[in-house]
């Protein structure tokens, strides 16, 4: 892979990295259960949009819950770091949007969406708070090859690990860097964790 500057994001407990290439918006549902359209689990759904497209922005990180069982709906909305708080209030509030077209009456979905940045949507009928995601996963590549495969592998190993232990020490479970790929281009990379997470979970996420 050979660019002058490359991304990578990773979110968890919803792993999401970009490198260079991006998409307005992938959604996830194909395993969810539906609600009926008069079912109060939709009401509730929206009203849960609502509280993350408010509760999100500030610290760019939200997570709340609506209703009583069975229609009880949990959700949580992370932000890049390096968003503004209009912009990630943008993103969800997109995201949200995106949630519904792609995934219409679905009791679950996980949405990734880089709508004035990046951000993820996800929610659930079975509360997910504090648990490592390890099914979902999204991937952007570079097309381009890198000049020397295995240095670059090694050396964006060694940035990517540095990244995952630094951001784990933190509450915000967010780190940021870069490095010389072997003495010519620089790599810029972001770690960034879901804060319902503990820094061990976050550490070890990262690093699968």
């Amino acid at each position: 892979m050979s660019c002058s500057r490359i991304v990578l994001l990773f979110v968890c407990q919803l792993t999401l990295a970009f490198l260079v290439q991006k998409a307005f918006g992938v959604s996830n549902c194909s395993n969810s259960e539906s609600f009926a359209a008069n079912d109060p689990y939709g009401a509730n759904l929206m009203e849960l949009f609502s509280n993350l497209s408010t509760q999100t922005p500030p610290t760019l990180f939200g997570q709340a819950s609506v209703g009583q069982p069975p229609d009880q709906v949990y959700g949580l909305a992370l932000c890049a770091a390096y968003m503004s708080s209009s912009n990630c209030q943008t993103c969800v509030e997109q995201a949200a949007s995106e949630s519904q077209n792609s995934c219409p009456n679905k009791k679950s979905a996980i949405v990734w969406s880089n709508w004035y940045g990046d951000c993820i949507l996800k929610y659930s009928d079975v509360e997910f708070f504090g648990q490592v995601d390890t099914q979902n996963k999204i991937i952007y590549q570079n097309p381009n090859t890198a000049g020397n495969p295995v240095a670059f592998a090694i050396q964006t190993s060694g940035l990517l690990l540095q990244l995952s232990n630094q951001s784990s020490a933190i509450p915000a479970l967010y780190a940021a860097g870069e490095l010389q790929v072997y003495g010519l281009q620089k790599v810029y990379g972001m770690a960034q964790c879901t804060r319902d997470l503990a820094g061990s979970d976050c550490e070890r996420r990262l690093l699968d």
